[in-house]
């Protein structure tokens, strides 16, 4: 049919006209322009309006711009050099993506495939072939009437601006068709030149503005760079930096067809850390990035970059088009808009999605806003401080997430180094920020007086006053914090001095007033717990420090305090996981090791007890105490079982290797000799003269003769004359019989 509209040469295709987009004057099939629906949860604006599951414009955009930084490298202005990263903390190491020619991604047919094709105004379907029709790649939506256009408009050779020669096409987004061009200004240097998809759609040139108007003040390593924005031909461009590289999505994939798993889940820890100070940033300037996902960051060889900020906003701006993911976008995104949270919780989704199998993650029926049940990953057990960081990460309530980029990259940083040391990899322990030091270790029983404590905060107004205290006793620190005026650090350092001195109704009040005044505070959990364990109402404390572990899943102290709690609960075998988590990461922790050695003995566990033992690094100030320990263990009947033959020997080993006082020594030889004579007179070993068990041959004569010079030697150490009887008689006792 021709267009019937004077002067028009055009005809009626899809229910308008080729030529003016105009609908007939009569019979027109052209519906009016549908009123937008609010978006659902976990969609923007233009994601509702998208048949493609949870892709926004700014979606199928930052699809496109991974497309264009395959391969290639970053390069600065004449000096062709690449600036490398830190990539994986020191922690683990992450494969560098090699370079290779910028012009490899050029797209010899830039086309886009029919499946893809969308009107940028209603969201439906357009250019799409039929039975004895040919797909249109220019057009009008025949729903809206909405001009549509998927072929470039920049040709290859065309100098855009006098200054970019583009060179071709590399891809095609939400915004329209990516080109590669070189810069004849700044030394032919490489760079991308982002284009609009149709100047009409209004949410689109709105996201195109915001990325010129936000992206001049962004000065950030790891956030690709904007050099200009231009005009051309009556269409606007931006100009960015070239990132050559993988996205990590490309990243993910490649694993799953190597592999056939996911990214494993150090590395995706690595490229989260890398990706965190950049968001961070954003925030620190009162922006937030609103579309984080796979598709948005790109490694070029051991760096990562932040790409694609058409969905950057101001952080109290409420009118613009948010665009967002379904699978990505936080919950609470379609009704309260964007916020820090809600950028922080893109980073978690994100995370999840790379390092398992995230079946329906974009399921609105499933886990489109929720992870599945830890039985359904097997990596959740093994990596429970994992889990319990991705479920912060992603909580429903954005209150009880992360409170900033900072905050969350300390913690994930603290995971990283938990799964590393479960992995196998060398442990690398560091000073805790939010935790004191171990205090005094009990290696015979779990004390929570030997805990970590937190630690002040140097900005609270009465912090050099809690510093002049640190060797008060509870009275003394009460006394003196009690006139002082009330502060956080006041409150949970009188809560703490409380504890200590028994006096649990005043700890109370002074939580529940600090309860009052933020009880979001994760102190708060600490000190009750802590008040619950010195009271002994075991089943609070150990609900208590869980909350913590859950709120701090890369510290090590709320480990270490819940396995106090399960310890003293009478539960070795959970207590003795807990206390192995803190052992592996941090090996000078002499609190986890002698905790897991103590839970090792109670299930029977001799072997694992010593190994625990033997993990405490010469270094430490524990070590020797660990080694008397470790005597202690191998010539200890545990559980009805008598140690064998290698253990008393191990154990004679290492007290000759002790460096302790002679009392000390006396007193372990004595009893591994007491344990091998029990063994002997039991018939449970057999006399060998060439086997030496402190000192002695192993036979009876030998042991007892070893036992009585021992008590002889330390009846010499004897505290009162009654001790130094008794231990004299005990040598009598021991002397083997004679005929003098």
């Amino acid at each position: 049919m021709d267009c019937q509209r004077p002067g028009c040469t055009g005809t009626i295709e899809d229910g308008y006209c080729n030529v003016c987009g105009m609908a007939p004057e009569k019979g027109a099939m052209a519906a009016a322009p549908q009123s937008l629906q609010p978006p659902a949860v976990g969609q923007s604006p233009s994601a509702g309006r998208s048949p493609s599951a949870g892709q926004s414009p700014s979606a199928r955009a930052s699809q496109a711009t991974r497309g264009t930084t395959s391969g290639g490298t970053s390069r600065r202005t004449g000096s062709g050099r690449t600036r490398r990263g830190n990539l994986g903390a020191g922690l683990v190491e992450v494969p560098p993506v090699p370079s290779k020619d910028p012009t490899s991604v050029i797209l010899a047919n830039p086309e886009v495939e029919e499946s893809k094709r969308y009107c940028g105004h209603c969201g439906k379907p357009v250019g799409r072939s039929k039975p004895g029709k040919t797909a249109r790649a220019e057009g009008f939506c025949p729903h809206c009437g909405t001009a549509y256009s998927f072929t470039p408009k920049l040709k290859p050779g065309e100098l855009v601006a006098h200054q970019y020669q583009v060179v071709g096409c590399i891809a095609h987004g939400g915004l329209g068709w990516i080109y590669l061009a070189k810069d004849h200004n700044v030394s032919d240097r490489w760079v991308v030149l982002k284009g609009l998809l149709d100047a009409g759609d209004a949410d689109a040139m709105e996201a195109a503005i915001a990325e010129r108007r936000f992206l001049a003040e962004v000065e950030h390593p790891n956030i690709v760079k904007i050099y200009n924005f231009v005009e051309h031909g009556g269409l606007g461009y931006i100009v960015m930096e070239y990132v050559g590289g993988q996205s990590l999505k490309e990243v993910r994939k490649q694993y799953t067809d190597v592999t056939g798993g996911p990214v494993p889940v150090a590395q995706a820890i690595a490229f989260m850390l890398e990706i965190l100070p950049a968001l961070g940033f954003l925030h620190s300037k009162d922006l937030l990035f609103c579309d984080f996902k796979p598709e948005n960051a790109i490694q070029t060889e051991e760096q990562m970059k932040v790409i694609d900020l058409g969905g950057v906003r101001r952080l109290d701006d409420n009118m613009s088009a948010l665009y967002g993911t379904i699978g990505y976008q936080a919950p609470e995104v379609a009704e309260l808009g964007a916020s820090i949270a809600s950028d922080l919780y893109t980073v978690g989704r994100t995370l999840a999605v790379l390092s398992f199998d995230f079946r329906g993650f974009q399921d609105p029926k499933r886990y489109a806003t929720a992870l599945p049940p830890a039985t359904d990953v097997p990596i959740f057990g093994r990596y429970e401080s994992f889990h319990r960081f991705l479920l912060r990460s992603t909580q429903p309530d954005p209150d009880m997430r992360f409170a900033s980029a900072e905050t969350m990259r300390e913690q994930l940083l603290g995971v990283l180094r938990e799964v590393v040391a479960l992995d196998g990899g060398a442990a690398q322990p560091t000073p805790s920020k939010l935790f004191s030091p171990e205090l005094i270790t009990n290696p015979d029983a779990a004390d929570w007086k030997s805990l970590p404590v937190p630690a002040v905060d140097p900005a609270d107004p009465q912090a050099a006053l809690l510093a002049s205290l640190s060797g008060a006793t509870p009275e003394q620190v009460v006394a003196a914090l009690e006139r002082a005026p009330f502060t956080p650090e006041i409150g949970f350092r009188l809560a703490q001095a409380h504890v200590v001195g028994g006096d649990y109704d005043l700890a109370d009040r002074t939580l529940d007033r600090l309860t009052k005044e933020d009880p979001s505070d994760w102190r708060i959990h600490w000190w009750r717990g802590i008040r619950a364990l010195a009271s002994g109402y075991l089943d609070a404390a150990v609900n208590e420090l869980d909350e913590v572990y859950s709120e701090l899943p890369g510290e090590l102290a709320p480990k270490l305090a819940l396995a106090c709690g399960l310890e003293l609960k009478g539960d070795p075998a959970r207590a003795g996981g807990y206390y192995a988590r803190v052992a592996l990461t941090d090996p000078t922790s002499a609190s986890a090791a002698f905790g897991l050695a103590r839970c090792r003995m109670r299930t029977g566990d001799r072997a694992g007890a010593a190994v625990a033992l033997q993990g405490v690094p010469a270094t430490s100030s524990a070590h020797a105490r660990a080694q008397v320990t470790l005597c202690r263990v191998l010539a200890t009947e545990v559980n009805g079982t008598s140690p064998s033959l290698a253990d008393l020997v191990a154990a004679s080993q290492t007290i000759e290797q002790l460096q302790v006082d002679a009392e000390i020594r006396f007193g372990l030889t004595r009893e591994i000799l007491a344990s091998a004579l029990a063994m002997l007179t039991a018939g449970h070993i057999p006399p060998d003269g060439t086997t030496r068990i402190g000192g002695a041959a192993l036979d009876e004569r030998d042991i007892r003769k070893g036992l009585e010079k021992t008590c002889r030697e330390l009846a010499r150490y004897a505290a009162t004359r009654a001790e130094k009887i008794a231990l004299i008689d005990k040598a009598n006792e021991y002397r083997p019989l004679t005929l003098t």
